[in-house]
């Protein structure tokens, strides 16, 4: 009996083997928990683009968004274990989400495969409002009270809002939108005001002058867009969003199967082309150490150790 066992492990073992030696064999799914035209969107295209070199499959990008990119993640906790399904995540997804009532949990239902990018989040708002930077911003709301609409596409937006109406004493309006993209476009027309979004999404509609930018939410400026101020400097201390973009498959994926994912991901990361389109989107990649899983489940720990206390003192919960 113990020889057929152990015959039977090495059978194992070896299928095992050569399934880690040939993956992928067939097209994979990359979900990005948002519509089409965001900063995510575009991330995770240019990653696809590159990492089928690696891979030698391509990859099919499906947008699933609502509820904050949190019904695109619950689809990812669902998919087979089998590597041939992952996700582009970041701080709403993967950390801010906690203002929403999730199926899932996000400590314990998905395997880390690498941190992509850091990515400054900005606030823009339409051409025509009445302000250049945040203390602008605050004495034309303290003059013309309840005129100010802020787009809710997504939990760093809501988490931003509440956070810039207790730093300020100011009320804004939250409009809920699907995701960056219809928002960024209904931004441009005129029909918003606010916005906080990662500069992918957001720094071609600067340089083109259909919006302006107000802040950096962040406590030191960026190298890709060092012209714009942080959100300190602007007129309201205090006031950051972080932002970031990782990979994730769902729980149980073979170490092997994520192994070879992260081995392609740091291959397109390393490339000075790609690198060169991130940085005109205003993605910084990921320092190299923490492109690895353990970079980023270590990351992600962090940035929950930071955040959730924040979003649970305040008693955030989605608008």
């Amino acid at each position: 009996m113990s020889r057929l066992i152990a015959a039977l492990f090495m059978v194992v073992c070896a299928v095992a083997t050569v399934q880690a030696q040939t993956f992928p064999t067939r097209p994979l799914t990359l979900i990005v928990p948002f519509p089409p035209g965001g900063s995510t969107d575009s991330a995770a295209r240019i990653m696809a683009e590159k990492m089928r070199e690696s891979l030698g499959q391509p990859i099919v990008i499906e947008n699933v968004g609502g509820a904050g990119g949190s019904l695109g993640v619950g689809r990812l906790a669902r998919s087979v274990p089998d590597g041939y399904t992952f996700d582009i995540g970041q701080w709403d997804t993967h950390v801010g989400s906690i203002i929403y009532k999730l199926d899932y949990d996000l400590e314990k239902d998905f395997e880390p495969i690498a941190l992509v990018s850091n990515n400054p989040q900005l606030m823009v708002a339409k051409k025509d409002l009445p302000a250049q930077n945040l203390r602008e911003l605050v004495a034309w709301m303290k003059e013309n009270p309840g005129k100010i609409n802020f787009v809710n596409q997504n939990a760093a937006a809501n988490v931003t809002g509440v956070l810039f109406e207790k730093l300020t004493g100011q009320k804004v309006q939250f409009i809920p939108y699907r995701g960056a993209g219809p928002a960024m476009t209904d931004l441009v027309a005129g029909t918003v005001d606010l916005l906080v979004v990662q500069g992918a999404v957001a720094l071609p509609q600067i340089r083109a002058g259909k919006i302006k930018a107000l802040a950096n939410l962040s406590p030191q400026r960026s190298a890709s867009m060092a012209d714009i101020p942080t959100s300190d400097e602007s007129g309201v201390k205090g006031l950051y969003m972080s932002g970031w973009f990782g990979f994730w498959a769902p729980k149980g994926t073979p170490k092997d199967v994520i192994a070879r994912l992260n081995a392609a991901t740091m291959d397109a990361l390393g490339d000075p082309a790609l690198q060169k389109r991130f940085s005109d989107l205003g993605l910084d990649v990921a320092p190299r150490a923490q492109q690895t899983p353990e970079g980023l489940a270590a990351f992600q720990k962090a940035e929950i150790e930071k955040w959730w206390p924040i979003i649970r003192g305040a008693g955030i919960g989605a608008q």
